[in-house]
């Protein structure tokens, strides 16, 4: 799908822009206004917007999976509580 004249390419919006456009694309599709051929293409930049969202939370979740791992000193087999509470 090409971008319509005033959409932004999707790796060009920051993550809150992204959600807007989203958030009014759902407002839109739900309002129940547009062409079937409108509806088709608003869906599918929905589509493609929520898959990049997903794939920044997923990278950015991974970024603060590897910070929180050199926060934590490993926990050694002497330290680490084995017994059932």
């Amino acid at each position: 799908m090409e971008p319509v004249q005033n959409e932004k390419p999707i790796e060009q919006l920051t993550f809150r822009e992204a959600m807007a456009e989203l958030d009014g694309i759902v407002g839109t599709l739900e309002s129940n206004t547009l062409e079937l051929e409108d509806s088709l293409a608003k869906y599918e930049r929905g589509v493609a917007l929520l898959r990049a969202l997903r794939g920044r939370l997923c990278d950015a979740q991974q970024k603060v999976d590897v910070l929180m791992g050199q926060l934590e000193p490993e926990v050694s087999d002497e330290q680490r509580d084995t017994t059932l509470s």
